[in-house]
């Protein structure tokens, strides 16, 4: 239940753009936000929902049911399909949009075609977003169209830009928690590397349950290097097998933990997921890749968590994420910058 607080008390009002806004993740997340599951209940909301020309009809259906549902924090509801425009003053940008892989496509393909869509967003976000605008990109291939984004929108900070590798990382804990027989909040410090791709790198070797390393109380050591890596790399297909449609409640619910903990809204301590800049990172990884890393919130920001000991095991397979992002870069860099 939503308290009614004073005006006095009420934070700043926040401006959240959002792409893709008639999609299946857009749905599932808007009410979510406009309720105030995001910035909690003292924070008022100004919505910017962005959508191709073509969608419009259907945004404004959606305009209308958030406004149907009389939510006390939402103030504001803009949708279209000019990104100058609705990224006016955002202070979150959740860019959800990007044309999905269609049969037969290469994946330099899909890097091409939406690399076009994140060079324009990039460049909107430059001239109209908020000088402090965080940036989360969740279409894929995330880390490499937030790496367009960043490249495209010089004037805000590049640590402000990220890719979602949350969902990897809550998919990683369930199938844990399931295997050892424990509940979901006794794993701590599960944590994803890399790319958002079949190459990312769900990190058992620093997890804990209970407070003990997952790989003394799971005892199945060819089931935490085979089927736990595996079927977290392929949860995604799993679930469109399983529903015929992708991953949408669950995406929008790891959007909302991405954003609460590198916004610092659920505390310090406690690990998560982020695709983030590589540059001057602690483990050699090559500067100025997406690339991510287990962080932490602390009062200057996200930082990454230093000084684990990374084993010959896990040194291959960030490397191969580092490859292979460093490949996806490649064929893009040309119109990119």
């Amino acid at each position: 239940m939503i308290h009614n607080l004073s005006l006095a008390f009420m934070k700043p009002m926040k401006r959240i753009a959002i792409t893709g806004g008639s999609g299946n993740i857009a749905y599932s997340l808007l009410f979510r936000i406009a309720h105030g599951n995001l910035y909690g209940y003292d924070t008022p909301i100004a919505l910017h929902i962005l959508e191709v020309e073509s969608m419009i009809p259907n945004l404004e259906g959606v305009k209308m049911e958030l406004e149907d549902c009389s939510f006390p924090l939402l103030k504001e509801v803009h949708v279209g399909s000019n990104p100058h425009e609705l990224f006016k003053d955002v202070d979150l940008a959740i860019l959800i949009g990007a044309k999905p892989r269609g049969p037969g496509m290469e994946r330099r393909d899909l890097l091409m075609e939406n690399g076009k869509i994140f060079v324009d967003q990039g460049a909107a976000l430059n001239a109209s977003a908020s000088p402090d605008c965080k940036v989360l990109v969740v279409g894929n291939p995330c880390n490499t169209n937030c790496w367009i984004a960043k490249e495209k929108a010089k004037r805000l900070n590049p640590k402000n830009f990220f890719a979602m590798t949350r969902l990897d990382q809550n998919r990683a804990k369930s199938l844990l928690a399931n295997k050892a027989g424990c509940d979901i909040s006794e794993v701590s410090q599960m944590a994803i590397w890399g790319n958002h791709s079949a190459t990312q790198v769900p990190d058992y070797t620093h997890a804990l349950i209970k407070g003990k390393k997952a790989e003394d109380v799971i005892k199945d050591h060819d089931w935490l290097k085979g089927e736990f890596v595996s079927r977290v790399q392929q949860r995604g297909a799993e679930v469109i097998k399983a529903r015929g449609k992708s991953s949408a409640a669950s995406a929008a619910h790891a959007i909302i933990d991405t954003v609460r903990s590198f916004e610092g809204l659920d505390g310090m301590g406690e690990w998560f997921s982020l695709g983030l800049d590589s540059t001057g990172n602690p483990y050699g990884i090559r500067d100025d890749l997406i690339y991510s890393f287990p962080c932490i919130w602390e009062p200057g920001g996200v930082r990454i968590v230093e000084d684990l000991k990374i084993n010959d095991y896990l040194q291959e397979k960030l490397r191969i994420s580092e490859k292979e992002l460093i490949e996806e870069q490649g064929q893009i860099v040309s119109f990119a910058r």
